[in-house]
């Protein structure tokens, strides 16, 4: 179990998401281990198919069910602090029932977005005729808003997967695979404080035009641009991602042209972040610069997500998301140009929406680097 801080994990998040739970119109929350149960507790609890739930009703005092053999690991965990009863089940026990006589009569409950459809379908099976919504619901527009210690982490998360990029040009070299540069890109991941590798691309040549490509035994060529998105989650439970691209040798004409592109309509997307505005206006903002170029057709994605527990979590900046931008909203700015066949690239930081403006978390050039 990770140790956590009262800052990062206050008690006093359980009133609030009660409270919120009431507004949205729900009996209860039902939260399953993942980072809707981490978020309020502090606890990262193992995910296994014995299970473990905090219960959150309106009405009546929350619980938390535990196996047996997991209530040492509870019991120590932050949500201690939080003085709700642990509820301990054996082996021949039904936890399922246990939570539904204690919720007694209700009508509509939310399930942690990560509830695996193994226990979705128990808990319909033990509450029958009881509406069953996405807990996220509740909880995503409070995640979004992260506190002042939730900014202090993500900085130290991007400041870390900084001093990775740092690194990455020591490890590209023409004649070495994408594999093995991952696998040493892996390992600086950790050695930066990470407490787990999350994912690498290293995506060459031909496959920088595939965005989510990881990595292959493809050989690196010379003049290949090389596409490096790299993440992980901190001991906080906070994570980091971050893309720049590398060329090894000197880049073609064309793909020069189209990474300053690249760089324009990033910087105008981070540009464009201040309270108030819609999420939808942050991706048109990097789209419009990338379309008028005449590379539209080639950004595939949309230009960023929001980034806290999950790398991937509320807020989406997407064409649709009329969400108004909070201080406190923490996201990815990552406009692509994607040439099928060819090459590609993506700049991506992470940004926190401050009272006025937007600010970065990662500070590594954006620049192209030739190694």
């Amino acid at each position: 179990m990770t140790t956590t801080s009262s800052d990062l994990y206050p008690v006093s998040r359980l009133a609030a998401v009660r409270e919120a739970t009431a507004a949205a119109g729900l009996d209860a929350l039902l939260l399953t281990p993942g980072p809707d149960l981490r978020y309020i507790s502090g606890y990262d609890a193992l995910p296994l198919e014995r299970l473990t739930c905090l219960v959150v009703p309106v009405s009546g005092e929350p619980f938390m069910m535990v196996p047996r053999l997991e209530l040492p690991a509870a019991e120590h965990s932050p949500a201690s602090r939080l003085g709700v009863e642990f509820v301990a089940w054996d082996e021949t026990d039904d936890p399922y029932a246990h939570v539904a006589h204690r919720l007694g009569s209700v009508t509509k409950v939310g399930l942690a977005d990560r509830m695996w459809a193994l226990q979705s379908l128990r808990f319909r099976a033990a509450m029958p005729g009881v509406e069953q919504v996405l807990g996220g619901s509740v909880l995503g527009p409070l995640r979004a808003r992260k506190s002042p210690a939730e900014v202090a982490a993500l900085r130290a998360a991007g400041a870390a997967i900084d001093a990775v990029h740092a690194q990455v040009p020591q490890f590209l070299k023409a004649g070495r695979t994408e594999r093995v540069v991952g696998k040493d890109i892996a390992e600086a991941i950790l050695a930066a404080g990470h407490a787990t590798v999350d994912f690498v691309i290293v995506g060459s040549g031909p496959n920088g035009a595939s965005p989510h490509h990881e990595v292959s035994d493809r050989v690196i060529q010379p003049g290949d641009a090389v596409v490096v998105d790299i993440g992980g989650t901190m001991p906080s439970g906070y994570c980091s991602d971050s893309t720049r691209v590398y060329c090894v040798g000197e880049p073609s004409p064309e793909f020069v042209k189209y990474y300053e592109v690249l760089k324009e309509a990033q910087e105008a997307a981070c540009a464009h972040v201040r309270p108030g505005v819609t999420c939808e206006s942050v991706d048109a903002a990097a789209r419009d610069v990338i379309t008028e170029a005449g590379y539209g057709e080639y950004f595939i994605h949309r230009t960023g997500h929001g980034i806290g527990l999950e790398t991937h979590e509320d807020p989406y900046m997407v064409s649709g998301n009329t969400t108004l931008m909070e201080p406190g909203f923490a996201f990815s700015v990552e406009p692509g140009i994607y040439l099928p066949g060819r090459h590609g690239a993506r700049i991506e930081d992470i940004m926190i929406c401050g009272e006025t403006t937007g600010e970065r978390l990662n500070h590594s050039t954006r620049d192209l680097v030739i190694v």
